[in-house]
């Protein structure tokens, strides 16, 4: 078969795919080298996309209750209950919870039908949790939500600053064109992080500044170069608008000393870090959610366009703040108007908007004011006042701060509808109606990645089951409730078509974001769209969508730190893992990307570690006034003293602990409503364990262990569970299937080991041990795709001498750390090239090379 050109399902980087089916549920997955974003690349989660297109999991029919529904029935039942829900209690009493998964078709549609007939904007996306900070700063600074910067400018830059953002993980195709620049011009590269990550390992200077900070880091920086003659005066005279009192605010307490108090940096790093700054004008500053997720996001994120606007580094190539966003349509919800706080196609909530948007939609019922962000959408549904919500492609009983209310909202609201691909996740439980989405691979249409850059993303499998596109639900349910006309949709391409319309209504260049090229596109040229870039270079010409036409400098200040509390006295921070992607409904299908990270770790200092007594490899609970969790723990120098870091993935669906989600608080920056994922006051303490084991089995468990800790990945031909507990473990043996039992247990010292076999193949292990030592799993696991079992299961091992690869470092080509070590040592191997010649290792997606030069670096100590 023919390879379809695609994008990815993931970060925001927008990277093309050639998609190639060779079954009825498989295909080969390889990076699009025409495609601007990647030119070819592809990170570990892209390359293993063909491991997780099948139908594990899936929801394939609609479903009222736990009965299985025809479409007719679900979409009439939807329609009357949100239909009645407004005759009773008016547009406000409902809301769409949507996603940055979605396209901008789907988005379209969602919008339009909640904003402009339903009448209420009580619809917002995911998105507000990741990036709504840096559209709030943008539309300060700007007048509008431009990203003034491209791909590009990472090639053209000689400084790239990173702020927040663990690039090598996070967004590792942009982070190969990072290093590809250091190698081909000499870029320079700080990473600003209080946490050491791997992006910060390759940096020619790492600030780890104390978390809130940022603010105080750019003023000092911003002071620094007024001072030192790096204000670009004649830029600011012609092209920004500065406040009168703006300098007022640069005095004392901005100076080098106390800027590194503040951010508890030395202040050798910090001059060495504005000296570099201040000389150099091709300067790109990348910030995520290290910025964004905060409860000072939008000041933050102004901070840093000050430092752009004053000295001139914006709108020329290599020089421009640069928000780089976490999901693959993140942009493209922004564009139609997406989040609640904007009305449609870069437009606010002004009378003379809504009136344009009214006439162009023929809306019956306009919103005319901004509706409720996502904490205070699910707070109101907490207490009663949201009485229908329709959640689309997101999982927010794992994702929103203070999850556990969350689910308490869910559990009482009169009406949930979920739409989505999978049949079970921790939001769908709480779901009257569930409605069976079309997954990647089987959808059509558009996404916008962080650069400004449209791409399509086409199908290349068949609709499985009753599953539709998300847009056909929307407008379906549009038509149901009366809208008919308005909702007469035959394909993606109309959708485009009209969104291309709105964007050039009434526009006479106010607006930035602007698609009428598009909007006389045909069918056929929409099928044939290649990738293009909106906006060209924004501002070169000096001009704002303002209306002076000029930028804005926002005074900010840095905001007075909490003092650590007595109860929580330390600082939780939360972030992604390298090969997962938000609550793993769909990396968690992969064995290859689950072997980087198998179970949730809390990282912890060394000193905090041993102030505490926790051990690594141990159990601790993190606790904050929110609620806990169980984590593994991870000793970690890369961690400031008094601060914890835990990943966002793990759900009740695969694991008993892990749940970040519990942790963090209810608070919103007041601009953006964005929460503040990055600081919440923690505590942590070890939990004992009386055992420890894992249970490996074909297909899947009958039901999750019932043991204090249970941590699942998938495993080729099966599943594998990682256990800890202080009961019987003798209660673990009801969970394996039935089949031929052997088994060693010895009661005395504690160790169980089970093997059950059936038809001569190995269907499940269980190993537990008290005191004593378990064997690697991957032996065990390569016996559950072998026709006939090896005799001895029971040993954990094959007869003879086994190689124990270690952990896996690589999972683009599933390479271990002890198979590293012993190739560096054997071939005498001296840079990450060699290891690479050597093991294939950083030849993919090159996420893995810090933790290679690492290895080079430290390798005497790792083989010790």
């Amino acid at each position: 078969m023919s390879a379809t050109k695609t994008t990815c399902a993931y970060c925001g980087v927008g990277c093309g795919i050639l998609a190639t089916p060779t079954g009825e549920r498989t295909a080969t997955i390889a990076g699009d080298a025409d495609h601007p974003a990647n030119r070819g690349r592809l990170c570990s989660k892209g390359t293993h996309l063909g491991e997780t297109i099948g139908l594990d999991g899936r929801l394939l029919h609609p479903m009222i209750g736990q009965r299985r529904a025809s479409w007719d029935k679900a979409l009439d039942l939807v329609a009357k209950r949100f239909r009645d829900t407004i005759a009773k209690h008016g547009p406000n009493s409902v809301a769409f919870y949507v996603s940055g998964q979605l396209l901008t078709e789907d988005y379209y549609v969602a919008n339009k039908l909640m904003k402009g007939f339903i009448g209420s904007a009580n619809i917002d996306t995911n998105s507000r949790l990741c990036m709504s900070s840096a559209v709030a700063g943008h539309m300060r600074a700007f007048g509008e939500d431009i990203v003034p910067a491209s791909y590009d400018d990472l090639d053209a830059a000689d400084l790239i600053v990173l702020v927040g953002s663990n690039t090598a993980w996070c967004h590792p195709v942009v982070y190969q064109r990072i290093m590809a620049a250091r190698v081909a011009r000499g870029t320079k590269l700080v990473v600003i992080d209080p946490r050491r990550t791997e992006t910060a390992d390759e940096a020619d200077l790492h600030l780890a500044i104390r978390p809130g900070t940022d603010v105080a880091l750019m003023h000092g920086l911003l002071a620094w170069c007024r001072a030192n003659g790096a204000i670009d005066d004649a830029y600011l005279e012609r092209h920004v608008a500065t406040p009168d009192d703006f300098w007022n605010g640069f005095g004392e307490g901005s100076d080098l000393w106390s800027t590194a108090r503040t951010c508890d940096v030395a202040p050798d790093d910090l001059r060495r870090f504005f000296d570099l700054f201040a000389a150099t004008p091709r300067t790109v500053t990348m910030f995520s959610q290290g910025v964004n997720q905060s409860l000072s996001g939008t000041d933050q994120v102004n901070a840093i366009i000050n430092l752009h606007l004053a000295t001139g580094r914006i709108g020329k190539p290599g020089a421009a703040p640069f928000s780089i966003t976490g999901q693959p349509n993140a942009m493209g919800g922004r564009e139609v108007g997406g989040l609640a706080s904007t009305l449609a196609a870069h437009m606010d909530f002004a009378p003379e908007n809504v009136a344009r948007v009214g006439r162009f939609w023929a809306a019956p019922n306009m919103a005319t004011k901004p509706g409720l962000k996502a904490l205070d959408l699910f707070r109101e549904l907490g207490h009663g006042r949201i009485k229908a919500l329709w959640v689309m492609a997101t999982n927010p009983a794992v994702s929103m701060p203070d999850a556990g209310r969350v689910r308490e909202a869910l559990a009482a609201c009169p009406f949930v509808v979920v739409s989505d691909v999978i049949a079970e996740t921790d939001t769908s439980v709480h779901a009257h109606v569930r409605l069976p989405a079309a997954a990647w691979g089987e959808k059509d249409g558009t996404v916008t990645n962080s650069d400004r850059t449209i791409s399509r993303q086409r199908a290349f499998l068949p609709l499985p089951g009753g599953a539709k596109p998300d847009w056909w639900i929307v407008k379906e349910v549009g038509r149901r409730m009366g809208w008919k006309t308005a909702f007469a949709y035959d394909r993606p391409a109309e959708i485009w078509r009209e969104h291309c319309r709105l964007s050039g209504y009434e526009n006479q260049g106010e607006r930035l974001f602007a698609l009428p090229g598009q909007a006389a596109s045909g069918n056929a040229a929409y099928d044939a769209m290649e990738p293009f870039r909106w906006g060209g270079t924004p501002f070169a010409d000096g001009r704002y969508p303002t209306p002076d036409g000029r930028a804005r400098l926002v005074p900010v200040v840095q905001k007075p730190l909490a003092k650590p509390l007595a109860d929580w006295p330390m600082t939780l921070n939360t972030g992604r893992y390298r090969d997962q992607w938000h609550t793993m409904s769909r990396t968690g299908l992969s064995p290859k990307l689950a072997r980087h990270r198998e179970e949730p770790a809390v990282e912890v200092h060394p000193d905090d570690a041993t102030a505490l007594a926790l051990t690594d490899g141990g159990l601790a609970r993190v606790m904050t006034p929110q609620g806990d969790s169980l984590f593994r723990v991870r000793v970690a120098a890369t961690q400031r003293r008094g601060e914890l870091f835990t990943p966002i993935h793990w759900t009740d669906r695969n694991a008993t602990g892990g749940r970040t989600g519990l942790l963090p608080r209810p608070l919103a920056d007041p601009i953006s409503g964005q929460p503040g994922f990055k600081a919440t006051p923690a505590s942590i303490a070890a939990v004992a364990t009386a055992w420890r084991g894992f249970v490996i089995v074909a297909g899947e468990l009958a039901a999750r262990p019932d043991c204090l800790w249970a941590t699942r990945v998938a495993v080729p031909c099966g599943t594998a569970w990682e256990l800890a507990g202080d009961g019987d473990p003798a209660a673990l043996d009801a969970l394996l299937p039935p089949g031929e039992r052997l088994e060693a247990i010895d009661a005395a010292r504690g160790t169980r080991r089970i093997a059950i076999v059936r038809d001569g193949r190995l269907a499940a292990a269980l190993f537990v041990t008290r005191d004593g030592s378990l064997p690697p799993r991957d032996w065990l696991v390569a016996q559950l795709a072998e026709p006939q079992a090896a005799p001895t299961l029971l040993a954990g091992r094959a007869p003879g001498v086994q190689v124990d690869r270690g952990p896996i470092v690589c999972a683009c080509f599933d390479v271990g750390l002890k198979t590293i070590l012993s190739t560096i040592a054997a071939q005498r191997l001296t840079d990450v090239a060699a290891i690479g010649s050597a093991l294939k290792a950083g030849t993919n997606c090159g996420s893995c090379r810090p933790a290679l030069a690492k290895l080079l670096a430290e390798g005497s100590t790792h083989a010790a």
